[in-house]
């Protein structure tokens, strides 16, 4: 569903992406995984169409992206559905209103459609009966639910999750990568996330791809990354350095 070729991108002199390669098959869960400062959120900002590169590709179902303006960008943007780190609800609003926004915002529905879907979004993160709460009444991992079910409310094709479970427990870790993964069993979006949870990531990709140094380094299914011979890629997941380094 998703092919990038070549992605360039410089940011005052300094290149942050150096020749990024990947695809992305339509209905799986592929996840980026990488250093801290290594270019995972500006990667993730231009399949959003939120950056243009310096060059190269990406391609929505053959519909280069990084050609598009106006009204043409915003209709391939009607298929994605984002879930930002730390969640990004608006405090001012309730959970129900937050979940509610994309609809509002983008769709003519009737007040009782939106709420109908509005409730069944929330109970499908197990959020049943919270729509009346702010975001500061409820824990961060409920919250993280909420932001869930507001990417899903509009039912898009792809989901983009960058850094989901920033912030929480290792229980609560394990707790949304289930939820995220039954979600994704029952509607079959294609999901391309951003995340450093290590080895939890591994229980819930197709595909898993390292970015190191501007570029795709290594891909494929997690039992392939987690033998890598590719030493960049073993000192990443194992937390401690290669002695050949």
């Amino acid at each position: 569903m998703i092919k990038v070729e070549g992605l360039r991108k410089s940011f005052g002199g300094q290149a942050v992406l150096r020749g990024v390669d990947l695809e992305v098959p339509t209905g799986s869960i592929t996840i980026v995984i990488g250093r801290s400062g290594g270019g995972k959120s500006v990667f993730l900002k231009h399949l959003l169409g939120l950056l243009r590169p310096d060059a190269g590709r990406v391609l929505v179902d053959g519909v280069e992206l990084t050609r598009l303006r106006g009204t043409a960008l915003d209709a391939v943007r009607q298929r994605y559905g984002v879930v930002f780190q730390g969640g990004a609800l608006f405090d001012s609003m309730t959970c129900f209103a937050n979940v509610a926004f994309p609809l509002r915002e983008k769709t003519r529905l009737a007040r009782a459609e939106i709420a109908t879907r509005v409730d069944a979004a929330l109970v499908q993160v197990g959020l049943e009966g919270v729509g009346a709460k702010f975001p500061a009444e409820i824990s961060g991992g409920m919250r993280k639910r909420v932001a869930i079910a507001r990417a899903l409310v509009t039912e898009p094709e792809i989901v983009f999750f960058d850094e989901p479970t920033t912030g929480l427990d290792p229980i609560l870790v394990n707790t949304i990568h289930r939820l995220i993964l039954g979600l994704h069993r029952r509607f079959r979006f294609t999901a391309v996330m951003v995340s450093h949870e290590l080895p939890e990531i591994f229980a819930i990709a197709d595909t898993v791809a390292m970015l190191h140094e501007g570029r795709i380094v290594e891909s494929g299914a997690p039992v392939l990354i987690q033998q890598s011979a590719n030493p960049v890629v073993r000192e990443f997941i194992s937390g401690e350095p290669e002695a050949s380094l």
